[in-house]
């Protein structure tokens, strides 16, 4: 009975203070910059600590607790399911590190497998200095050309606020603040159904094509050369 006093005690925050705090985290989607990430290999733990400390503000709180960014177990399943290269005597590289960062964000709207599919020619091509590019070239451009979007987004956020302020005027009180939330929750779902569905569309071409059947073969090579 406490406790349900104490939750009722909780007071919701309004559009605008949700809305601030949105703005003001989506500055930290990108603050992972390759030459934050240790230059050295970690254990397990190390890996854990440093990506719970940088991606802390992500976390959801839930009536089960709070969410795990990651664990031992997942990353011990990503290796060994091929969606992450395995570490080298039990440690995690640099590249580790950022190919865990992609699959962080990625996995929070795909299915694994779709992320598998995504980032493996990427993993199989780049990693330890393979290909043309360096894996760390290529991670520093997606998070520049990201943080340059910000901006962009922010107003778009800001453009469907507006609009879902100026809905249901004639509907008073916590019905009509309701409403108007509902509106806003919509006009976001929408913009990220449709991306999600074209997302998934370029990831099944992706599926189909020479890029992936090469990294596929790369990999069983170097299986045989085990």
């Amino acid at each position: 009975m406490g406790q349900n006093k104490k939750e009722k005690e909780i007071n919701p925050r309004s559009f605008d203070e949700i809305l601030n705090s949105i703005t003001e985290e989506m500055d930290k989607v990108f603050n992972i910059k390759s030459d934050d990430i240790p230059n050295i290999d970690l254990y397990m733990d190390q890996v854990l600590s440093f990506l719970d400390d940088k991606l802390n503000y992500t976390r959801r709180n839930t009536s089960d607790g709070e969410e795990k960014i990651f664990t031992k177990t997942m990353i011990n399943n990503y290796a060994k399911n091929d969606l992450l290269p395995s570490p080298v005597k039990k440690k995690y590289s640099k590249e580790h590190m950022m190919a865990l960062i992609f699959i962080y964000y990625f996995k929070s709207f795909l299915s694994i497998n779709d992320v598998q599919t995504l980032i493996n020619p990427i993993t199989d091509n780049y990693f330890e200095g393979n290909g043309s590019i360096k894996f760390e070239d290529i991670y520093d451009s997606i998070l520049d050309k990201g943080e340059e979007r910000i901006g962009l987004l922010r107003k778009d956020i800001q453009d469907k606020y507006k609009a879902s302020l100026e809905t249901f005027k004639e509907v008073e009180g916590e019905e009509g603040e309701y409403l108007r939330l509902f509106l806003l929750i919509s006009l976001l779902s929408y913009d990220v159904f449709i991306k999600k569905m074209l997302i998934e569309q370029l990831i099944d071409e992706v599926r189909n094509s020479e890029t992936v059947k090469e990294s596929e073969n790369t990999k069983t090579e170097k299986k045989k050369g085990k």
